[in-house]
């Protein structure tokens, strides 16, 4: 059934082969499988209602395994304390809108793409065993693939809020670029996915693109940095405005 709901992605990566997947698997096949998608608007495979569902892309390609400033820690380690510090406020939301679900989604990207976790009603102590699953970082970076890989499964989610949100340190260096993966979303969900990238000891800049989606990019130095834009992202954002949101118009062409 397809929607005309409002929804919204952020960046920290079917039933198209990939997304009914079981979470770990290598999705880079299902992601090959989509290098030909159809002009249409995309649908909603099941009703819609309100909720927010959030796909969370978490690089892990070989550059991340390096330190960030300051940090003596690997990058991808930062990312997943940062990540879980982030999603402790779901906790908080859940408990003052229990009749608002919230659905989280948690992949990693490399040369190909995993899903950790497919998109369900947050519960965090699965959060945490999907986090705790990120791959020791090591490979390419394909940022559009993962961005491929999630979105359909944000459309199989049932609510009307749709989220991407990457977390990348590094260029698009496997399959489609990431600027044409993300203007085709927004084009063909006539802007009910929203995208955002957090730019991780990266120049922010060769995001920019986003700016022309819908969508937006932050940029983080550090560990302490990652985490004040991730809390700008998810409190300041996605939990902020998704309860506010219903159905609305189709963008008009």
């Amino acid at each position: 059934m397809r929607s005309s709901g409002l929804a919204w992605v952020v960046v920290v990566s079917a039933c198209v082969t990939l997304a009914c997947e079981p979470a770990g698997r290598n999705a880079s096949s299902a992601g090959q499988a989509q290098d030909v998608e159809p002009a249409a608007p995309y649908e909603s495979t099941v009703d819609e209602g309100l909720g927010a569902a959030v796909a969370i892309l978490v690089d892990t390609s070989g550059s991340m395994k390096e330190r960030a400033g300051s940090d003596d820690r690997p990058k991808y380690i930062v990312a997943r304390e940062a990540l879980g510090a982030m999603l402790d406020a779901t906790d908080a939301f859940v408990a003052k809108r229990p009749d608002f679900p919230i659905k989280i989604g948690v992949y990693s990207f490399s040369s190909s793409v995993h899903v950790l976790q497919p998109i369900q009603r947050y519960d965090r102590a699965a959060v945490r065993v999907a986090l705790d699953g990120l791959p020791r970082p090591g490979g390419g970076t394909a940022i559009g693939d993962a961005l491929r890989t999630a979105r359909p499964d944000l459309y199989r989610s049932g609510v009307f809020r749709k989220y991407l949100l990457v977390v990348t340190d590094g260029n698009n260096t496997n399959g489609p670029s990431p600027d044409d993966v993300a203007r085709d979303i927004w084009r063909k969900s006539e802007g009910a996915v929203q995208i955002y990238f957090v730019a991780f000891d990266t120049n922010p800049d060769k995001f920019a693109f986003l700016k022309e989606t819908g969508g937006d990019v932050l940029s983080a130095g550090g560990g302490a940095e990652l985490r004040k834009a991730l809390d700008e992202v998810y409190q300041g954002k996605i939990l902020a405005e998704a309860p506010g949101a219903g159905e609305r118009e189709p963008i008009k062409k």
